[in-house]
């Protein structure tokens, strides 16, 4: 939980977000519309009467490939013309293409000018290149520039599609929205090689790695030895160090192994009283091996005894921002829902004080915007208007929760209800007190 979910801002905002966010593509950046059949005439239309057009349909963008069914099927199909690489060629000659290059390649569905009589002819024809191009037009003015329209949301460049904008996208506790990687939390447990191995003056047979399972316990009596032992000693005697060196000592080349693991296989010899002999294997490396069994085991002893080596870190995908990245693509007035939650409760409030929207999203945006602006207010009064939406519920102090807790309820309009303020008021400066 976040302040945001706490106090119910943040499902205003996912619906604010699907209701009338601008999707981007999340490789380039490139804003995308969905646009239907009516929308691309009209836009079309505008153009000066007189104006020569081409209504293209994208098969390629950007692919390798010779292409050569694709284009006979085009032919068979009755299209003349067909634009690859920025030239026309007509579908009756022979076209070879180099497979090892890549290709935009464009069939010319229709050939128009701009007259107040061409609508229906227009509409057919943009309806037959969306659907020879999975949605994707080109409308190409001759001696002007062309315009690129897309039926889908998706990035005509890239090819990456948005899903329909809908308030589960931004959730991170729903799968359509958590980032996949780590699964909404925004952070993980990794094994942090400091408290791994937080004395390098200690040699591998002092118990330099403290890890369940790779530290030395010599059996009494014989020449007991445990795997940890057999692992350390067949590692040394491959690059060269003492197993009795200080860690600090050993080659970095072995340490980075020791941690990490190596493909390359390696001798190991066992010896004890009841079992023997020699094997030859790649090593998986400390650290592999205790985030695997992290993940594989089922034993809460054994995953908490593998946390106490363990600290969080930001995840390498969504960088701790919980989302996925369609998701994260998503804007309102140029800011993703991530970028709104980061800011300070005076910030948001100014935030959506001062929004621009079209007049359309303005009608629908609006009774979203009261609601996220009576919460922060409520925020704002008593006392917690330095407090960001991200931040996580559990960094709240006590007062910090109780204050939340009431903002929330009497956000809720709830009617004939006392409010009794007993430890709210605990510990706070005098002038929270009168904002209370």
């Amino acid at each position: 939980s976040t302040v945001g979910t706490v106090t119910e801002i943040y499902d205003y905002l996912r619906l604010l977000f699907a209701r009338v966010g601008v999707p981007h593509c999340p490789v380039c950046g490139r804003e995308i519309r969905q646009q239907t059949v009516d929308q691309i005439v009209d836009k079309v239309m505008e153009l000066e009467e007189g104006t020569r057009i081409q209504i293209m349909a994208p098969i390629a963008r950007g692919k390798k490939g010779e292409y050569v069914k694709e284009l006979e099927k085009a032919k068979r199909s009755g299209y003349v013309r067909v634009r690859v690489d920025g030239s026309i060629y007509d579908l009756s000659e022979e076209i070879k293409l180099d497979k090892n290059l890549k290709h935009n390649i464009e069939i010319v569905v229709d050939r128009l000018v701009i007259k107040e009589d061409i609508k229906g002819r227009l509409a057919d024809s943009v309806e037959t290149a969306s659907g020879l191009a999975n949605g994707l037009v080109i409308v190409d003015v001759v001696g002007g520039e062309e315009q690129m329209f897309s039926q889908n949301y998706a990035c005509p460049e890239h090819n990456v599609s948005m899903p329909e904008l809908s308030p589960r996208m931004f959730s991170f506790n729903n799968p359509f929205g958590a980032c996949p990687t780590c699964t909404g939390l925004g952070v993980f447990m990794r094994v942090d090689e400091d408290l791994l191995i937080p004395d390098h003056s200690k040699s591998l047979m002092e118990y330099a790695v403290k890890a369940s399972g790779w530290g030395i316990h010599p059996f009494k009596g014989g020449d007991g030895e445990t795997i940890a032992v057999m692992y350390y000693k067949g590692l040394a005697e491959h690059f060269g160090f003492d197993v009795n060196t200080p860690y600090k000592d050993i080659p970095e080349k072995a340490k980075k192994v020791i941690l990490y693991g190596t493909k390359t296989k390696i001798k190991f010899t066992r010896n004890n009283d009841w079992a023997g002999g020699e094997y030859t294997a790649p090593f998986e490396g400390v650290v592999n091996n205790l985030e695997r069994r992290y993940k594989e085991t089922s034993s809460e002893w054994a995953r908490a005894e593998i946390e106490t080596v363990m600290s969080e870190c930001d995840c390498p995908d969504c960088k701790g921002k919980r989302l996925r990245a369609e998701a994260l693509a998503v804007t309102v007035n140029d800011k993703n829902i991530d970028e709104i939650c980061r800011m300070s409760v005076d910030d948001a409030l100014d935030f959506f004080s001062d929004i621009r929207l079209s007049k359309r999203d303005e009608v629908i945006a609006k009774p979203i915007c009261k609601e996220i602006r009576n919460r922060l207010n409520f925020l704002k009064s008593v006392g917690l208007s330095y407090l960001t939406l991200s931040r996580g519920a559990g960094t709240l102090s006590g007062g910090e929760s109780q204050r939340i807790r009431l903002a929330t309820q009497i956000g809720s309009s709830l009617m004939g209800v006392l409010y009794i303020l007993d430890e709210p008021s605990i510990g706070l400066h005098q002038r929270d007190n009168e904002k209370l």
